[in-house]
């Protein structure tokens, strides 16, 4: 199943709350819920203004239906080809 990186700007993110962030991972988890096993939230990376998600989804469409029915911004979604970390240069 393919894996996604979704951007999504959301000015302040650095900044929002332990509540905040619960009440924003909840209201995905539903979501993901009612949609099924096909597509699963990995995690999220919070930086100052953005957030960084990784999906399993079996398409783009899946990960933007998701995106649409939470009211996420998705202002950027690419396919993961590979992933290296510092044991691929060994």
């Amino acid at each position: 199943m393919p894996k996604y990186i979704i951007e999504r700007n959301i000015p302040g993110a650095g900044q929002l709350t332990a509540s905040d962030l619960q009440q924003i991972s909840q209201k995905s988890c539903c979501v993901l819920n009612e949609m099924g096993p096909q597509i699963q939230w990995l995690e999220s990376f919070v930086t100052a203004d953005k957030v960084y998600c990784v999906y399993i989804a079996p398409n783009e469409a899946a990960v933007r239906e998701h995106a649409e029915k939470g009211e996420f911004p998705a202002d950027s979604i690419a396919e993961i080809k590979t992933i290296i970390d510092p044991t691929t240069g060994e």
